[in-house]
């Protein structure tokens, strides 16, 4: 017999060897030595009280034994000589792409603007410490995107857009730890993503695949409304026949190329914000109501928080608890800040984007003369600013908590995990007054959902500006361009995913779409 249970301890019953095993037996009223195997299905924490709980889904085998473990296997092919599917970009969204393609027999092209994971690290030492931004391999743009160095969070809504197991059972495949399947809040760590990235580009290498670095895609051959043909930085062209555009919410050059051309794209809201970073044992306090150290079987504490202030969300966004905040501009001028943990989790400090939605229909009134691409020029001027504000440089402007609510500037800073450091900054009149008046309403809220949220122990650091893209490609339901045959836009930068599992969804489905269409 087979019983799927959910079950509960406390932290004094965590660490007892068998104990769910023991909950088990009590919980069905049968002698434990009735139960053969017991399967963790999922893990989370409960803390909403004093008590704190770890809550489980299980599967109990009854009298009988347990399956073998999946070895999660799929279906490559050799596509050495198969035809050919071109894809632009290899983040999360191109990779699986790629990997779709093996499985269907069909040979992944991939070109990628950026370095490898390994010459990538050279590029994010040189951004950190000397301010130097290279436009092609940074915190954004490079093998495995955004999401390689940025923390590898792999929690998403998007249940309905494609088999969220197989992805994770995939990235299991090639080397993440199997925790991701049970945890409520999968994570991988930046530390250990680029072996897994090298492994997924080894993987579609070893069954026929290519996978080709520093290869920027600068212009469309289109004839009839027909791609015929990507151009490339040194002049090469490469006949297509279907391409997939998974080039991440970024990759300005391309809105820009296809404005150019004409095809079709349209304006899409968004949110920008701040960085804000918190010593972890506060926000430890806050959520495990513990006054020191937090019990060493809990992991460092998040939070999710969201409100409405004058008509528009003011939200939490890629909370990282036990993190760092990195600097992730794309262009010299510029300075944008991102968040990333490492798998343990273990720094001393917790950072979370806090954004405010913008409604470009509404909200920008002064940057319509940019039609479509009025959000993304809005992002830019802000960015610039962030920029001047820091020094001009990728040290970044910033301003104590209660100083930035209270419209002061900060006289000192907190110290942070932020690298190319912090400049003192008043964000409080910097801001526009559609995201600054927002955000200091949202604070004053959220200090009040969690008490000691608001501190003058905590920075904000400007400026958070890339939460998604500002423009959307469209396509039709067979997730082709609606004017351009054989262009299949994908994943963040088209305006069709938020984070590393759905782009990765989006990417096979785009896979299968530009399949059929060959």
């Amino acid at each position: 017999m087979v019983r799927n249970i959910q079950l509960r301890t406390t932290l004094k019953e965590e660490p007892i060897q068998g104990i769910l095993t023991k909950k088990a037996a009590k919980y069905l009223g049968i002698p434990e030595t009735e139960i053969t195997a017991l399967k963790i299905d999922r893990k989370s924490i409960d803390a909403r009280k004093a008590t704190i709980y770890f809550n489980y889904k299980v599967t109990v085998y009854i009298q009988e034994p347990a399956p073998e473990n999946s070895n999660y296997t799929f279906n490559y092919k050799d596509v050495s000589n198969a035809k050919e599917v071109h894809i632009i970009g290899f983040g999360p969204a191109g990779m699986y792409a790629a990997l779709r393609c093996i499985e269907l027999g069909y040979k992944p092209i991939v070109l990628e603007r950026g370095n490898n994971v390994q010459n990538r690290r050279r590029d994010l030492k040189a951004i950190n410490q000397e301010h130097i931004v290279n436009q092609d391999s940074n915190y954004c743009f490079g093998e495995g995107g955004a999401g390689t160095y940025s923390d590898g969070k792999l929690y998403t809504r998007s249940l309905k857009r494609g088999d969220v197991r197989r992805i994770f059972e995939n990235l299991v495949y090639h080397g993440a730890t199997d925790q991701i399947l049970v945890d409520a809040h999968p994570h991988i760590g930046t530390n250990k993503l680029p072996k897994l990235v090298q492994n997924i580009r080894e993987n579609i290498i070893k069954y026929g695949g290519e996978v080709h670095f520093n290869t920027k895609v600068v212009d469309f051959d289109i004839k009839n409304n027909t791609l015929k043909a990507i151009i490339l930085e040194n002049g090469n062209e490469m006949a297509v026949n279907s391409v997939i555009l998974a080039t991440g919410h970024s990759a300005r050059d391309i809105y820009y190329l296809l404005h150019k051309k004409e095809i079709a794209l349209q304006a899409k809201s968004f949110a920008m914000g701040v960085r804000v970073e918190h010593p972890q044992h506060i926000i430890d306090s806050i959520q495990y109501h513990c006054s020191g150290q937090r019990d060493e079987l809990l992991p460092a504490a998040a939070y999710s928080l969201v409100e409405q202030v004058k008509g528009r969300g003011v939200y939490s966004f890629c909370m990282c608890p036990g993190g760092f905040i990195v600097p992730a501009a794309t262009a010299p001028g510029e300075v944008v800040v991102n968040g990333m943990s490492p798998s343990k989790r273990n720094n001393l400090y917790a950072n979370s984007g806090i954004v405010v939605e913008i409604n470009v229909d509404e909200d920008i009134p002064k940057y319509n003369k940019f039609g479509v691409l009025k959000g993304l020029e809005y992002q830019k001027d802000l960015e610039k600013l962030a920029f001047t504000a820091g020094g001009r440089s990728q040290v970044a402007p910033a301003q104590r908590l209660t100083d930035f609510v209270e419209g002061r500037l900060s006289t000192t800073l907190n110290e942070t995990s932020y690298q190319p450091g912090l400049k003192s900054a008043p964000l409080h009149s910097l801001f526009p007054k559609l995201i600054g008046s927002r955000l200091r309403g949202g604070f004053k809220a959220f200090g009040d959902k969690m008490n000691g949220y608001y501190t003058s122990e905590a920075n904000i650091i400007g400026v958070e500006s890339r939460t998604s893209s500002p423009v959307n490609i469209p396509r039709t339901e067979k997730l082709e361009h609606p004017e351009i045959k054989g262009l299949f836009p994908c994943g963040e930068g088209g305006g069709y995913a938020g984070g590393i599992i759905s782009a990765a969804m989006d990417g096979e489905r785009c896979a299968e779409a530009a399949v059929a269409k060959i």
